[in-house]
């Protein structure tokens, strides 16, 4: 039941629990796409874009676009794949979410962890490639 309202919806309510099997990346800090629907905006971190610029307003790391989004890649199992779009497929471990609401562009701004990783976003701090965006990290990866 939940995943069809999930799939019903394109942004998961704030508050809500969800589940996410990523399936494609676009960049560090997300998109992920998730095979029950959600696209998930990575919660409290900031990553280059891939043409590696960043955004006005946001943190920019040191590290690449491409490098951040190849981490991510590589803690969601490795790529798989690549669409003609430019998008990474990867069969990544099942992620349990909670979602901080709409991340903009019909993304889901979430906490995901995993079974062995736990926190995805802490994960992506510690290894260098994002940075840590006080403003939406509420606590989280001190």
């Amino acid at each position: 039941m939940l995943a069809i309202f999930l799939l019903a919806v394109a942004v998961v309510p704030s508050g809500q629990s969800f589940i996410c099997t990523p399936v494609r990346v676009w960049d560090g800090d997300g998109p992920i796409w998730c095979r029950e629907g959600p696209r998930i905006r990575l919660a409290g971190i900031a990553a280059r874009e891939i043409d590696g610029s960043c955004r006005r307003g946001h943190p920019c790391p040191r590290a690449s676009g491409i490098a951040a989004r190849d981490t991510l890649v590589r803690l969601l199992g490795g790529t798989r794949g690549r669409t003609g779009t430019g998008h990474i497929l990867v069969a990544g471990p099942r992620l349990q979410c909670r979602s901080n609401g709409n991340a903009k562009g019909s993304r889901t701004g979430a906490w995901c962890t995993a079974p062995v990783i736990g926190d995805i976003s802490c994960a992506m701090i510690a290894t260098g490639m994002v940075l840590r965006w006080n403003r939406y990290a509420a606590g989280h990866c001190r």
